[in-house]
């Protein structure tokens, strides 16, 4: 961050607070607010600014990138399949021998992995077989079929499939730790088959909106906002334009603050919500019910905190959100905000910038400020987006002090294939930095797909054409999904602790180590 940093102990304001409090101000301006229909003050045509300049950004996107989202559309509503194969090219003339007179290039030049998988994402069925050749070492036949019940797993070294039960998840687990497990844990695995509207039902977005941006939207007096005419610099263009500003004083701010704060406390809804919200970013791990139970204790201890918090603050200047608006687009912002326990604690954030939306240029360029008694730094994000004629050149950077993030990238769609060479370059006076090479083409048709990529790296260390990485994808419909054969199956979950340990041991473990024997002396690798 810019500027410096006292070490001594801090004092104040939370952070955390400032968080809660710029979130839920942007939350509600974001918002599609379904009760506010036309621009008959300036408090709604504040709030439909935000509207419409969101989904004119979405609309862009859409449009730019339609046959991706085609293509996902059909992954997620037909039978598909679609496989992904692996290789690299490595060359490092300084790189040493491995062992077995086998040099680097020589291992990775000479292997691949591939990925066949099929979904149907209605059915709740995902197929994928796994196969790979390690410099002539050929692995084949690793197979997993999952449904929203159960996981099956064939594997080269064994006859039977395993198969474990998303009811049996819990008890096993809860007698192998009956002190941490209580038995009603399951794999998630009906997540594995939600669309992004699925994860976060419409039915959440309604409770949402109705109890918080509605409640928001009340509560902000009417003439709190104020409008005027004022022409604005945008991009080198001069903009006639409407300033909206809206302006709490302190105690008004608070008011609202704590109405919210009131209302998340008591909402059980909105718990059950952030839960459910929770369990389902975790699939691949386990949440307990008495995390469950600890998280809501939590919550609810913070929303106290944050209330008790409120009453100490002091906003000496408000709240200040400024909209400059043209064409029913925000063309520049700025939204100001200074709080603290005491006068001479005061926590300051800032967001200021510019944005110019037409069919053809995306142009922002916004800087986010945070000072205190203690540290002050700015962070700049700006960009430019350019789409015409079916041409793209695209340039986003994002700035901390010395430390650059940037995106410099073009494409050409023509018939169906979008052609790209994208860069991300980091730039890091402590580190040296670096870039990551993205080309390649990608063709979507109505009933199948296909792309090529490569990747490569550019550091002080690594020259660009030292390593790169290939990915090679085809997709297409199917009539229906693979399945594996259930005539020879081991349910794990059917099996107590005892049993599962001997078979691991006694079956498993030795038919892998014949497995593996086997292949290392079929030539591969040189062995």
């Amino acid at each position: 961050m810019e500027g410096t940093t006292n070490e001594q102990q801090k004092k104040g304001i939370s952070k955390g607070l400032i968080a809660l409090i710029v979130g839920i101000v942007v939350l509600a301006g974001g918002t599609a607010l379904a009760f506010m229909l036309i621009k008959d003050s300036p408090k709604n045509a504040y709030f439909l600014a935000e509207k419409d300049t969101w989904e004119y950004m979405v609309e862009r996107a859409e449009e730019r990138y339609q046959p991706e989202f085609d293509w996902y559309e059909k992954t997620q509503t037909d039978k598909t399949a679609s496989s992904l194969e692996l290789t690299a090219e490595y060359n490092d003339p300084a790189a040493g021998s491995m062992g077995y007179g086998m040099d680097p290039a020589t291992l990775i030049n000479n292997s691949s992995i591939k990925l066949d998988s099929q979904t149907d994402m209605e059915n709740k069925q995902v197929y994928t077989g796994i196969s790979a050749n390690i410099a002539g070492m050929e692995i084949n036949d690793l197979q997993v079929f999952v449904t929203d019940e159960k996981v099956m797993v064939g594997v080269p070294f064994l006859e039977e499939v395993l198969q474990l039960n998303d009811q049996d998840f819990g008890p096993l687990l809860h007698e192998v730790d009956p002190a941490t497990f209580t038995g009603e844990e399951t794999l998630g695995l009906d997540t594995l088959f939600e669309s992004a509207g699925e994860i976060f039902p419409e039915e959440y977005k309604t409770h949402i909106e109705d109890e918080y941006f509605k409640l928001i939207y009340d509560e902000l007096p009417d003439d709190a906002f104020t409008s005027s005419d004022e022409t604005v610099e945008v991009n080198g263009e001069s903009i006639n334009s409407e300033k909206i500003e809206l302006h709490l004083t302190e105690q008004q701010f608070k008011d609202i603050l704590t109405t919210v704060l009131d209302k998340m406390e008591k909402d059980d809804k909105l718990k059950e919500i952030i839960k459910e919200q929770m369990v389902a970013q975790q699939f691949g791990g386990i949440y307990m019910e008495d995390e469950l139970d600890t998280f809501t204790e939590d919550f609810e201890a913070s929303i106290t905190e944050a209330k008790d918090g409120i009453e100490e603050l002091q906003i000496p200047d408000g709240l200040t959100s400024s909209l400059w608006i043209a064409d029913n687009k925000i063309v520049q912002r700025e939204f100001v905000l200074e709080m603290g326990t005491n006068a001479e604690e005061l926590a300051k954030i800032s967001i200021t910038g510019s944005q110019l939306l037409t069919d053809e240029n995306q142009f922002f360029d916004y800087d986010v400020a945070f000072s205190d008694a203690y540290e002050e730094g700015t962070m700049n994000i700006a960009g430019d987006l350019n789409w015409k004629g079916n041409e793209a050149t695209d340039s986003i950077n994002l700035t901390v002090e010395d430390f650059v993030l940037s995106y410099d990238g073009t494409e050409t769609l023509a018939d169906g294939t979008r052609e790209f060479n994208r860069v991300f370059t980091v730039e890091d006076p402590a580190s040296g930095g670096g870039s990551l090479y993205w080309t390649g083409d990608a063709t979507y048709e109505a009933d199948k797909m296909n792309a090529a990529h490569q990747i490569s790296l550019e550091t002080p260390d690594l020259s660009q054409d030292m390593f790169t990485l290939n990915m090679n994808t085809e997709g297409q419909t199917i009539d229906s999904v693979e399945t594996l054969s259930e005539d020879n199956v081991k349910d794990l979950g059917s099996m107590s602790t005892t049993e599962l340990q001997e078979y691991f041991e006694n079956d498993v473990a030795p038919s892998f180590q014949q497995w593996l024997f086997g292949l290392m002396s079929s030539g591969g690798m040189g062995f």
